[in-house]
């Protein structure tokens, strides 16, 4: 994650509409996919998949996905990938500068269908520095030392915040894949 994502993440923060209390919020995007299996490659431990818009592909299935012989001709398959971005200004003493990494995996329980899910998130926590309320700015200093100035699309929430306030921005990716048998949705 670069200084570059928590600044902008930061200008969002500080555009989002809030009462009285200190910019906070959450974005979203999930995308989803479905696809119908047409085509099985045991020996080489490839699927040949229909999607419901477009052109067939084949997928190589690594050897960590467990339960690959329960697959079947037919068999759904349904993915599911979200990034999502947070953030809340907090009080100086209430968090700390830093960066924070997080990840895990699932997988399917041995004799189920294939599939699993698989997510990260980074948390940066950043330092406000500095607040121009005729330009409208904000100065935030990252964790490393590096300040930037940027412009809040909405500079009343400049008015919740105050120089030494922390910014907790934390970015979020999750995939998801499942696979449900043929006929079933």
């Amino acid at each position: 994650m670069t200084s570059r994502f928590a600044i902008t993440m930061l200008a969002l923060a500080l555009s989002a509409g809030c009462a009285s209390k200190p910019p906070s919020g959450r974005m979203e995007d999930v995308r989803e996919a479905r696809a119908t299996i047409t085509n099985i490659d045991q020996q080489h431990r490839a699927v040949t998949l229909q999607p419901e818009k477009g052109d067939q592909f084949v997928l190589d299935v690594p050897d960590t996905v467990r339960n690959f012989d329960q697959l079947r001709v037919g068999d759904q398959v349904a993915i599911s990938y979200t990034e999502a971005v947070a953030w809340e200004v907090k009080p100086a003493g209430e968090a700390k500068p830093g960066i924070k990494s997080e990840e895990g995996v699932t997988r399917a329980k041995p004799g189920e269908k294939p599939g699993g899910t698989a997510r990260r998130s980074t948390t940066v926590t950043t330092t406000i520095t500095g607040i121009d309320l005729d330009k409208g700015t904000v100065t935030l200093t990252g964790p490393g030392g590096r300040s930037e100035t940027i412009k809040a699309r909405d500079p009343e929430n400049l008015k919740k915040a105050k120089v030494g306030d922390l910014v907790e921005i934390t970015y979020s990716e999750a995939l998801a894949i499942s696979v449900k048998p043929v006929g079933k949705q």
